[in-house]
């Protein structure tokens, strides 16, 4: 029904560039498993290949599916996994409560992040669900660097502050051999 947000309103590649050739078998190759539900590639690692995909928040199935910026390089992955090992989300978590600046920067990031999956479609069952933890506190840093990938610097405070603080995770070359054209 019209105004309840169960319209699908998915154009390709809305949130970025559609998918080029080779693009899925790519992330294919770096999830290990076939992508699901991917409207546009939103972040290139500097080696050319996808390195973070924008999720339709419905998936084909009909699965509610929150999380609309997916990080797909294992490099990447892998780098923010030792972040996270480290004890990083509890310190954030920490200042999220005694920094009022960076909360406020953390609820802007989660609020952006909800109007950026709007914008490819409504799930009322989600409407409210961004993802990283966010509004209120951070459970997975993975989330908040691809959303700062995608978004660009600025809109994701915790996610700007990981990338930071990565090495160059690209310097070694492509994380998967390339599709052949």
């Amino acid at each position: 029904m019209p105004g309840l947000g169960t319209e699908p309103r998915h154009v390709p590649g809305v949130l970025g560039p559609a998918p080029e050739d080779g693009d899925l078998a790519a992330v294919a190759a770096q999830l290990g498993r076939p992508p699901r539900g991917v409207d546009s590639i939103v972040y290139r690692c500097p080696c050319g290949l996808p390195a973070v995909v924008a999720t339709r928040p419905r998936l084909a199935d009909g699965e509610p599916f929150p999380t609309v910026f997916y990080l797909t390089c294992p490099r990447l992955a892998a780098a923010i996994g030792t972040v996270e090992a480290s004890g990083a989300m509890a310190r954030m978590n920490a200042r999220l409560g005694a920094d009022p600046e960076l909360a406020a920067g953390h609820a802007s990031a989660h609020a952006d992040y909800l109007a950026r999956r709007e914008r490819l479609e409504v799930v009322t069952e989600i409407a409210e669900v961004s993802a990283g933890g966010m509004p209120d506190r951070v459970k997975c840093l993975h989330a908040l660097v691809a959303h700062s990938l995608a978004a660009g610097p600025g809109v994701n405070p915790l996610g700007d502050e990981v990338l930071a603080g990565l090495d160059p995770w690209w310097a070694a070359g492509s994380c998967v051999d390339p599709p052949a054209p």
